[in-house]
C-alpha cells in the first residue's frame, strides 16, 4: 500500500502472505520486521521505494523504486535477495508499476492499463490482462494455490470488480458491488470472499467469490470517509472477521462467520416480505466493532488480522479472540488484542506500540 501523502515518512507498507512479517519503506530505504516479535530482521538504505513485497518469510523481495534516482526507476521491478544483498532479476516496463503481488507460483505486476501475470519460478510471462484505467493500482490477491484469484477494478464510473483466476488464466466473474468507483478491495487468503469499498466509504460489501453473490453489507459510518485498507482474518476454512481502516482514524472490525450456526436457523419478516437472516445480520450494527482514534484523522493506516482463536467453554459463552496489527504511516506500529463473544460484546486492548523508524534490533541484517 503506497502513501500518496508527503506529510508521512512511510512511503509504503505491506504484510507478507500469512501476515507473519511486514515491510515498510521511507525516503532512505526499506525495513523488514517480524510481526510476532516486532524484531527488525533486515534493512537496506540506498534510496526511496514505493513497493516492497515479501514472499512469505523467504529472502526474496519484489521492490520498485520511487524514481528519485536513475537506478531506482518506478518502471523497473527488481527481484531482490536479502540473503546476498543483490538483485536476482529485473523486469522493465514502459509505464510506472503501481502494484505487485506474488506467491510461490505467480508474480503479478499491475500497471495503469495492463496487468501482467508471470510464473514466479521461471519468470515466463503467462498472460496479460487489459484493464480500465487503474490510476491507484487497486488490486487484491488471494495467495492460496487452491483459490488463487486476482481482483481488479472493472469500471471507472461504478464499483465493478473483475475477478480473475491466475492459475487457470481465465476470467472468473465480474461483480457490480457499488454505485461509486472502488477505493479498496480485499480477498480472503483462500479466495472464498471478496470485500469492496467505494469512494464514498460508508458501505463495505462482501461477496462469495465462487457464486459472485453478495453475502454481507456492512455500514462503516454515516459520513463519507476514505477507506485505506481492508483485510480478512486468516483461515483455512471461512474467514471470521474483516478489518478496515479509514481516514477517520478508526479501526472497524466486522464479524462474518463467528455465529453462522445461529444465523442460519432463523429469518426475519415484514408484512408481505421475508428476508433471509444473513440480510438482517448484514444490516445489524451490533456486528460492527469500532476502535476510535487509533491514529490521527487523515493519517494513512493499514491493519491486518494476524491470528484468530476461538474458545468454547460453553455454548452460551463462545468467544473469539483476535490479534490486530496496525501500521500508521506516521511511523508507528500498534498491536491490539480484540475479543468478541456471542452476545456481540467486544473489547480492545493495546498490547504493544513502537516507532518503526527508530527501532534498532541486534542481529538485524543490513546492507
Amino acid at each position: 500500500m503506497a502513501n500518496q501523502s508527503s506529510s508521512c515518512p512511510i512511503l509504503c507498507a505491506s504484510f507478507n502472505q500469512d501476515n507473519s512479517g511486514f515491510a515498510i519503506s521511507t525516503k532512505d530505504g526499506f525495513k523488514i520486521f517480524d510481526s510476532n516479535t516486532g524484531r527488525l530482521c533486515y534493512e537496506r538504505s540506498f534510496g526511496a521505494f514505493i513497493i516492497v513485497e515479501m514472499l512469505y518469510s523467504s529472502s526474496l523481495l519484489a521492490i520498485v523504486g520511487a524514481g528519485e534516482q536513475p537506478s531506482l526507476s518506478p518502471r523497473r521491478l527488481c527481484l531482490f535477495n536479502t540473503a546476498t544483498g543483490a538483485p536476482l532479476r529485473e523486469l522493465p516496463f514502459l509505464t510506472s508499476i503501481l502494484a505487485v503481488r506474488l506467491n510461490r507460483k505467480r508474480l503479478l505486476v499491475v500497471l495503469q492499463e495492463n496487468t501482467y501475470i508471470y510464473d514466479s519460478n521461471s519468470l515466463a510471462m503467462l498472460d496479460t490482462i487489459d484493464t480500465v484505467p487503474n490510476l491507484k493500482g487497486l488490486c487484491a490477491f488471494s495467495p492460496s494455490l487452491d483459490g488463487c484469484f486476482l481482483a481488479l477494478p472493472a469500471s471507472t464510473t461504478k464499483g465493478a470488480v473483475l475477478v480473475y483466476n491466475v492459475m487457470e488464466l481465465q476470467s472468473h466473474c465480474e461483480i457490480d458491488a457499488h454505485r461509486s468507483p472502488l477505493a479498496a478491495i480485499a480477498l480472503s487468503s483462500n479466495g472464498t470472499y471478496i470485500a469492496t469499498a467505494s469512494e464514498q466509504g460508508t458501505i463495505i460489501r462482501v461477496h462469495l467469490v465462487s457464486e459472485a453473490t453478495k453475502s454481507y453489507s456492512f455500514r462503516r459510518g454515516t459520513y463519507p470517509s476514505t477507506i485505506f485498507s481492508l483485510s480478512f482474518a486468516p483461515s483455512l476454512q471461512l474467514p471470521d472477521i474483516l478489518a478496515a481502516t479509514s481516514s477517520s482514524g478508526s479501526v472497524h472490525i466486522f464479524s462474518l462467520g463467528f455465529d453462522t450456526n445461529q444465523r442460519s436457523k432463523k429469518s426475519i419478516s415484514f408484512p408481505g416480505l421475508i428476508l433471509p437472516d444473513y440480510v438482517n445480520h448484514a444490516l445489524d450494527p451490533a456486528h460492527r466493532h469500532v476502535l476510535h482514534n487509533a491514529v490521527s484523522a487523515g493519517v494513512r493506516s493499514y491493519a491486518v488480522v494476524r491470528k484468530v482463536d476461538k474458545a468454547a467453554d460453553s455454548p452460551e459463552f463462545a468467544t473469539c479472540r483476535a490479534v490486530v496489527s496496525l501500521i500508521a504511516y506516521n511511523g508507528y506500529f500498534q498491536e491490539y488484542a480484540f475479543s468478541i463473544n456471542n452476545q456481540n460484546e467486544s473489547s480492545w486492548s493495546l498490547e504493544r506500540e513502537f516507532n518503526l523508524l527508530t527501532l534498532v534490533s541486534d542481529g538485524a541484517e543490513t546492507s
